[in-house]
């Protein structure tokens, strides 16, 4: 689905979006509602990764396993979303 397709971003939303207000504090620390905690797994710590226009926070071990195995998929991924017209 091309993330570029205002129904896609909003299908995502709604489907996915498990949204919380955080405030910032006095020291740019953002406490991470403890549902939201539990979903991505985070105890430890934490890696946050900035996607196209959104951000995204995982456990360290997450995502150690997430990119062990995607290094030789690049390729192959970028030529299968060549057609959505993503510029990189």
């Amino acid at each position: 689905m091309p993330f570029t397709s205002a129904d896609v971003r909003a299908f995502v939303r709604f489907f996915f979006g498990g949204a919380s207000e955080c405030l910032v504090d006095r020291q740019g620390r953002i406490l991470v509602p403890n549902n939201l905690r539990k979903h991505a797994a985070l105890e430890k710590e934490a890696v946050i990764i900035g996607v196209s226009s959104r951000v995204e926070i995982w456990s360290r071990d997450n995502w150690e396993k997430y990119n062990s195995g995607n290094a030789d998929l690049v390729e192959q991924i970028a030529e299968k979303i060549g057609g959505f017209g993503i510029v990189v």
